[in-house]
């Protein structure tokens, strides 16, 4: 099936110079960073943040703690429908890099960590809110996330996933405001405590979609356990430095995009229910628009009813109807 899209993959450093191109969808968290009069301060805050996070956490033969520095890159993958000629933005995600100041190696680390889709802001910025308009009771439309799974399994899948990356993905977001989670006795030495939530939220019930797993884990010297969605064995497949790439990036971006849990005064508990109302917390000095980042999803969601799914709908609902990925 993957003979009916053709995949291309561009990459874009993501340094303090990174200015945002019109193609990018600028609701992700380091566009948001990169706009306005602080983009610069904002960038290298951000950047020196992840640095030393990750400093913290690969402690060991690092007596000075500044052996690592990350490097980022952003990942922009656009999606031709066989036909088509026009290319169409599908997904962005980050990848980190790890560059190791003792050895001068640069180390591969991990693609994904931020995860930005065009198809993800029309099913959640458009579909679902078109479909519970005027509805006392909310409700989850028939087939919701259907296409978008099927479309992201079917790049992981493709040939141009696999000459451009070595390993799977590994998606880190936030915990869900709206869930409770509690710890149990499972620790890993880098990934941190294991919670488990009291039940399935709908973002999960959609990346399950896309074919990933979900676990939960609180790092250590971290206040709030982060959601981390990947294929295989999360323990196992990943090295210690992979791992804590995708730690110190995430943790940074969610302490600035959600200082209320990820940057909030109080450790998370045994038993935790995540507050966006937390008024017990600091604020890093960095400048971040999180209402204009809402109101980007619909307009970015609307686009792509208009660009994508309206004018392709018969050729994507065949696609997805014989797909079997």
């Amino acid at each position: 099936m993957n003979n009916d899209f053709k995949y291309t993959v561009k990459s874009l450093k993501l340094d303090e110079n990174y200015h945002p191109s019109n193609s990018t969808r600028i609701t992700t968290n380091f566009a948001n960073l990169a706009r306005g009069a602080s983009r610069q301060q904002n960038l290298r805050n951000a950047l020196k943040m992840i640095d030393s996070r990750f400093n913290a956490l690969a402690n060991w033969d690092n007596p000075q703690g500044n052996r690592y520095s990350v490097e980022l890159e952003i990942i922009s993958v656009d999606l031709e429908i066989a036909g088509s000629a026009e290319a169409f933005p599908s997904i962005e995600v980050l990848k980190t890099n790890i560059i190791d100041h003792q050895t001068n190696e640069r180390i591969e680390g991990i693609v994904g960590n931020n995860f930005s889709s065009y198809v993800r802001d029309y099913d959640f910025s458009v579909l679902l809110l078109d479909h519970n308009k005027n509805k006392t009771e909310f409700t989850i439309p028939d087939n919701f996330g259907d296409l978008h799974g099927k479309l992201f399994k079917s790049f992981i899948n493709s040939e141009t996933y696999k000459q451009h990356f070595k390993k799977p993905p590994v998606i880190c977001l936030s915990v869900s405001d709206n869930k409770t989670y509690h710890r149990t006795e499972n620790q890993h030495p880098i990934l941190g405590v294991e919670y488990q939530p009291n039940e399935s939220s709908l973002t999960e019930q959609y990346f399950k979609k896309m074919g990933l797993q979900v676990r939960y884990f609180m790092p250590p010297n971290t206040v709030a356990p982060l959601a981390f969605y990947f294929f295989g064995d999360l323990l196992n497949d990943y090295t210690n430095l992979e791992l804590i790439s995708t730690i110190s990036t995430m943790e940074t971006f969610q302490k600035i995009y959600r200082p209320e849990i990820y940057n909030a005064n109080a450790v998370a508990g045994s038993c935790y229910q995540p507050n966006l109302r937390n008024n017990d917390h600091s604020i890093t000095q960095i400048v971040y628009d999180r209402e204009e980042r809402s109101q980007l999803a619909v307009a970015q969601g609307k686009f792509t009813e208009q660009h994508f799914i309206k004018p392709y709908q018969s050729v994507l609902e065949k696609w997805s109807a014989n797909c079997t990925i």
